[in-house]
């Protein structure tokens, strides 16, 4: 069965930093266009970064200049380098991608993966 899988989320101070993988579990072609979102507590689910399948990236104004999106077609993972943690930064994020296997391209959610930034 085809997965999204987030990873490396953790407890980090602030000023720390984590890197976040999003893999696939399962046999696809490859992994398209990817996203991270991130939703606080009470909060509703907001964009941080964007990776196109060839390599273009855009970010949120609240993480551009910390945060790096990267990918590794090879791997079939995205990675979300992220610097200078704040705690406003607690969330759990989420990655969002179009796999294409089967001949056909699909629009995943991984599960999440929990960052907490103590001040």
């Amino acid at each position: 069965q085809v997965q999204l899988v987030e990873s490396g989320g953790g407890l980090v101070p602030a000023g720390g930093s984590l890197r976040l993988s999003c893999t696939t579990s399962g046999s696809i072609d490859n992994i398209g266009d990817t996203n991270w979102y991130r939703q606080a507590p009470g909060k509703q689910r907001e964009f941080v970064a964007t990776i196109t399948s060839g390599g273009s990236t855009s970010y949120a104004d609240s993480v551009k200049g910390r945060f790096t999106i990267s990918r590794d077609n090879a791997k079939n993972t995205v990675y979300l380098q992220m610097n200078s943690l704040k705690p406003e930064d607690t969330a759990g994020y989420f990655c969002n991608a179009k796999l294409r296997w089967g001949g056909r391209l699909y629009d995943y959610w991984g599960q999440g993966t929990q960052v907490t930034v103590s001040s």
